[in-house]
């Protein structure tokens, strides 16, 4: 057998026993406790597209979060995306004073992050849907700020 052909099948091998590592299998959605007032149906639509796979609990996971070592990376950067920003948990944290933050990693090019745009051009927007998704996200944090607080179980 050629050394070529054993690297082949000893890189297989590792990748067949990568799999049996548990970080990276489970891909749990919790519940929508509650979306930001959006300013608009435009921001809404372009924070889904951009954003929602790491900062809501609306992930959509492709057939390679299954597939250790790429899984331990989307789970790793779906907690992370989570915790910093989470659209469907809005109003547990500090969510309202950060549409100017949200903003300046947009701008900066930092979100979303060039490994997610690459694997899913759509995140991609065009410089004026990024302009759109900054300033939207800006009011729509104005907005919360300014609602009146919701608590769980509380008739509307």
């Amino acid at each position: 057998m050629s050394k070529g052909k054993k690297v082949f099948i000893s890189f297989i091998g590792l990748i067949v026993l990568l799999q049996l590592v548990p970080y990276g299998w489970e891909h749990s959605n919790p519940p929508v406790l509650r979306e930001p007032q959006w300013d608009s149906p435009e921001t809404q639509n372009l924070a889904r597209q951009a954003c929602f796979d790491c900062h809501s609990n609306e992930t959509i996971w492709p057939w390679y979060s299954y597939v250790a070592p790429v899984s331990w990376l989307v789970r790793h950067d779906v907690e992370e995306g989570r915790s910093e920003l989470n659209f469907s948990e809005w109003g547990s944290g500090r969510d309202g004073e950060e549409g100017d933050e949200m903003s300046r990693e947009i701008r900066k090019g930092k979100m979303p992050l060039r490994p997610y745009v690459l694997l899913h051009p759509e995140a991609d927007l065009s410089p004026s849907d990024k302009e759109a998704l900054m300033k939207g996200l800006t009011a729509t944090a104005r907005n919360s700020q300014s609602a009146p607080e919701h608590r769980e179980g509380e008739a509307d």
